[in-house]
């Protein structure tokens, strides 16, 4: 079967990412959200981003336009019947997953190919609310933020899916200009297997006085070439986020390297997300260009 139709589930940071690099690739996209605000707050968000591609010189005005069109949003799961793909980017709730993977099981054509975008949840978990005929066509597509100029995405297969299915899912990942890492439904995949306890191990530095939020920062960032250090890091993907995936991870896996940190659990609890809340290991309320270290301990 090609894949000519996408539909994505969830118009969000990562969903409307997702339907912008798929339209842009050349795919028909339909985008399917709770409601007609979140369709148009999404799209809103899509064409500011259409916009400064356009003023960089990366795409014509007319392709902008030719992008734009690709692209139709639908309040619903109904509208996503004929989709050949349906990659899936809504709440990262297990059971809100599967409901929604149950209902489309019943709506979609048989060919059509599920995928998440989950970060850690286990893509066996959702698959076992479809039928056996669908399990052999469910994967995981793990793009990253910001997803229109990432260039990774990591296809996760489990033990149940199709060799074809799968082959089919990497050349996809291709299609729509990314570099496809092949995974195994291990929580966490790759990178998210590697880079959390690296983060958690940074606070665990802090909290044990091995230096201050900066001097870590600065250290990984001069001493290993990192863009970023791990406190930086942490406040742009979002501290609840990593508390989120570490508690998922030290319950699939029982050690104490995905354990977070009692300061991490604090941090969280008190709202100190990061960037998206204003505060986290750094203050953005005064300048969020040049942020200031935060006296945690």
């Amino acid at each position: 079967m090609e894949i000519k139709k996408v539909g994505v589930l969830g118009c969000g940071l990562m969903g409307s990412g997702i339907a912008q690099t798929a339209a842009t690739a050349g795919f028909e996209v339909i985008v399917r959200e709770v409601t007609d605000d979140l369709c148009e707050r999404g799209f809103a968000g899509i064409e500011k981003s259409l916009g400064r591609f356009a003023e960089k010189g990366t795409i014509t005005a007319e392709q902008q336009a030719q992008i734009r069109g690709r692209m139709t949003s639908t309040t619903k799961l109904n509208d996503l019947a004929d989709c050949d793909i349906i990659i899936e980017a809504i709440i990262e709730n297990l059971e809100t997953k599967r409901e929604t993977y149950r209902q489309l099981d019943q709506i979609c054509k048989p060919e059509t190919i599920f995928a998440s975008n989950t970060s850690s949840i286990s893509i066996t978990e959702m698959m076992t609310a479809t039928s056996p005929e669908r399990q052999q066509r469910f994967i995981g597509l793990h793009f990253f933020n910001p997803v229109p100029l990432m260039k990774l995405v990591e296809v996760v297969r489990t033990i149940l899916t199709d060799d074809d299915v799968y082959e089919q899912a990497v050349e996809f990942g291709k299609s729509l200009g990314k570099v496809p890492v092949r995974a195994g439904d291990k929580t966490g995949f790759i990178v998210n297997r590697l880079l959390v306890p690296y983060m958690l191990d940074a606070i665990r530095a802090l909290e044990e006085g091995v230096g201050s939020i900066v001097d870590i920062d600065n250290a990984m960032k001069l001493g290993c070439g990192y863009p970023m250090g791990p406190f930086t890091l942490g406040d742009f993907v979002g501290l609840d986020t990593t508390y989120y995936i570490a508690e998922i991870m030290f319950n699939e896996f029982r050690e104490k390297r995905f354990a977070p940190p009692p300061l991490l659990k604090r941090m969280v609890l008190a709202g100190l997300y990061g960037r998206k809340s204003g505060r986290g290991f750094y203050d953005y309320t005064k300048d969020a260009k040049n942020p200031t270290p935060m006296n945690l301990l």
